[in-house]
């Protein structure tokens, strides 16, 4: 943190309070902040008690008021170019409305329009709870997500409102600590930076009837895990996801789908523009043929199902993609598989797999660690110790830079 260089956003909410603290925080790290404050923050936290802790003139307007000398008239650009990252907290519904519009009309949006484009926006929407939830305003934080915002969920508890719910910022010192993160986290030189990768993960329901389908036990933990690395690494990250118990990630644009057909249509969306397509979710090979309507009755002791092939989601992008497009899949196996994972890897036309044996122990459904073998496109194997899964993503994207090319741009 020592002479990283930080705005520090605060807009009108009573969570403003907590911002001082931050501010400290941050200058006891050895971290330079400037605080853009708007007018309707100013009705919560003093600029005093601001300039005070941060030891620079609170930035408000854009221009000078009237008959005070300034030299720096555009300071608005200036001060986006010298920062190293942006932190907005509060965000009130208001202010995130207004830089998902694109608005630049007080310091603080327009130090968040002229950031430069690989340096982390961290958002922290503090809110009652019957805003956040609303319409608008998800919409509003899944625009700025897609533009490689890193949002942070507001936490749950009591509110200004009296009741009690989602809404509340975090404290200041776990602000501290996802600010922390992003700037750590921030790979230099980063071949994924700047590129589009898509993420698939978790399983898929094939429905039998209106209460019954067919589905696996994937947690999703490895593909998240890869949508967060590669998100900290620069990346604009889309996540499709199958039904998961899992938070989305900071600043990863998350879609979800609940069949395999609802996968494949949404990812062929960006087969053509996205520079890497991460094939880990475990996608149903098979569907009934029909799913029939309500509940299907106990009228006979046995019943047959129809199955038919379910459309090969990675298969389809390895046919397809582009010079300088680089498909990355994962082979399951319960036991001797590795051998499948090397014709998976010409079958599907793929540059990497990432072959996992299923042992019901450390490398399976819902578990924490994973164990990898990687195989490359020239059938060479890498095989990776036990570790977690987040590790893991790190290890395969890692390896997913070494097959990029640094002179082609993607």
């Amino acid at each position: 943190m020592k002479g990283k260089r930080i705005i520090l956003g605060i807009s009108g909410g009573i969570a403003a309070y907590k911002t001082p603290q931050i501010v400290r925080l941050l200058k006891k790290a050895g971290a330079e902040v400037r605080v853009a404050l708007t007018a309707s923050g100013s009705r919560f936290v003093s600029e005093l008690s601001l300039a005070t802790v941060s030891g620079e003139a609170v930035l408000c307007e854009m221009f000078p008021p009237a008959g005070i000398p300034e030299t720096d008239f555009t300071r608005h650009i200036s001060l986006g170019e010298w920062a190293d990252a942006i932190v907005i907290a509060p965000a009130t519904a208001n202010t995130l409305a207004r830089l998902a519009a694109g608005m630049c009309d007080d310091m603080l949006s327009a130090c968040f329009i002229t950031l430069r484009p690989e340096k982390p926006v961290l958002i922290f929407p503090a809110m009652d709870g019957q805003m956040y939830r609303s319409a608008s305003v998800q919409r509003n934080i899944a625009t700025l997500a897609a533009g490689g915002c890193i949002i942070i969920e507001p936490e749950s508890g009591d509110l200004a409102s009296g009741q009690c719910g989602t809404g509340r910022m975090p404290e200041p010192d776990v602000i501290f600590g996802h600010i922390r993160n992003a700037l750590q986290k921030q790979v230099a030189g980063s071949l994924l930076n700047g590129k589009m990768v898509v993420v698939t993960a978790g399983p898929t329901r094939e429905n039998i009837d209106g209460v019954r389908f067919i589905s696996n036990y994937s947690s999703g933990k490895m593909g998240f895990a890869l949508a967060e690395a590669a998100r900290s690494r620069g990346a604009a990250v889309t996540l499709i996801t199958g039904p998961v118990n899992l938070e989305t990630p900071a600043g990863v644009e998350r879609l979800d789908v609940e069949n395999a057909c609802q996968m494949y249509e949404v990812a062929q969306r960006f087969y053509g523009s996205c520079a890497v397509f991460i094939a880990a979710a475990a996608v149903a090979d098979y569907r009934p043929e029909k799913a029939h309507e309500g509940k299907l009755k106990k009228n006979s002791p046995a019943m047959e199902l129809k199955l038919v092939r379910n459309p090969d989601i990675l298969a389809g992008f390895g046919q397809q993609k582009k010079t300088g497009q680089l498909a990355v899949g994962f082979a399951l196996e319960t036991a001797d598989g590795l051998e499948q994972a090397h014709r998976k890897l010409d079958e599907k036309n793929l540059d990497l797999v990432a072959f996992n044996t299923f042992d019901g122990k450390t490398s399976c459904f819902g578990v924490e660690t994973n164990v990898l073998t990687l195989i490359d496109r020239n059938h060479k194997e890498i095989a990776l110790p036990l570790m977690p899964k987040k590790e893991a993503a790190d290890r395969l994207l890692d390896h997913i830079e070494q097959l990029m090319d640094p002179q082609t741009e993607r």
